[in-house]
């Protein structure tokens, strides 16, 4: 097998980085096997049970702490910064994703060359019906709104070329959302059901407003349709109130009858006021996300590095 590297980003899992890593090496540690651990800002033990990892020895291990706590997607990019492998895997380190699953993974790129990228979607999910119809949703949202297109329950869990790496590694923007990034840069696909297996320890670190603030940054990302919603807006309006201004004033002219009062301009007034926030909270969402990435400062900043000497 060609030369591994798993990408993994952690953030307080201290209690799952000694699993994980027995669970990987004995699954793959037959190959030539990095394993490149992110600890993103993490408050508990992490970092610790990290380094007792890499002085085992037993594979190649890199570990990258952040200063503070930047994001998944930061993780996932200083992985991809430190992977040197023929093949990267994005796994998480809580072992919901089985490392047994990355073998099949790389067996399909050693076996179908026009293949570039390997990712896993699941097949049956544990989680609440809300939860599962508010995720439908997005997908068919943003499948709508971009210009590429998202494999519907498609998670990061996913291995491809070292060209792929290459690829994701050119984009320097800011806010990054994988999923988009790697339906953007394109590159044959192949897609794998798995199921997804109870956390070995703690909870997961996605609540419901995490998943929605990262609905919000894949839509605006990959996405202009909501700048064009709110001209719509504007122009549906701007309609709606002229025609409504010339039947007062027919009105008014052939019947005689006073002119709507306070209620009637209080309401409209309102709806107007609530149409034109809301158009200008979509442009300072794209604004704010122009201005911060005009600053042009890093994804991430490492304050330690362990296992880079060479």
């Amino acid at each position: 097998m060609a030369k591994l590297s798993l990408v993994v980003p952690c953030y307080n899992e201290g209690e799952n980085v000694i699993p994980f890593h027995e669970a990987a090496v004995k699954a793959l540690g037959d190959g030539e096997l990095e394993i490149v651990y992110i600890d993103d800002g993490s408050r508990d033990a992490t970092l610790h049970n990290l380094k007792k990892i890499y002085a085992r020895g037993d594979c190649k291990v890199k570990i990258v702490s952040f200063s503070r706590n930047f994001g998944k997607e930061s993780g996932i990019y200083a992985g991809l910064e430190h992977a040197t492998g023929d093949y990267i895997c994005i796994i998480d380190a809580d072992l919901q994703q089985r490392p047994e699953i990355v073998r099949d993974m790389v067996a399909i790129l050693e076996e179908q060359p026009d293949v570039d990228v390997v990712a896993a979607y699941q097949d049956r999910r544990g989680e609440g019906k809300v939860l599962s119809f508010f995720k439908r949703s997005f997908y068919k949202v943003i499948n709508r709104l971009s210009k590429v297109a998202l494999q519907p329950d498609a998670s990061d869990f996913r291995t491809f070329r070292k060209s792929v790496r290459d690829s994701l590694l050119s984009l320097g923007e800011y806010h990054r959302f994988s999923k988009g990034i790697f339906a953007w840069v394109g590159y044959n696909t192949a897609f794998i059901p798995y199921t997804a297996c109870a956390r070995v320890n703690g909870k997961t670190k996605w609540s419901f407003w995490k998943l929605f603030n990262y609905a919000i940054e894949g839509i605006i990302g990959f996405s202009t349709a909501p700048l064009r919603l709110a001209t719509l807006l504007g122009s549906v309006t701007g309609v709606a109130a002229l025609i409504y201004l010339i039947c007062v004033i027919v009105e008014k002219l052939t019947r005689g009858i006073a002119v709507p009062g306070y209620a009637t301009i209080i309401v409209l007034i309102l709806l107007l006021s609530s149409v034109q926030l809301f158009c200008i909270g979509i442009i300072g969402e794209y604004v704010g996300r122009n201005f911060e990435q005009s600053k042009n400062r890093p994804v991430y900043i490492a304050k330690e590095i362990v296992g880079e000497e060479e």
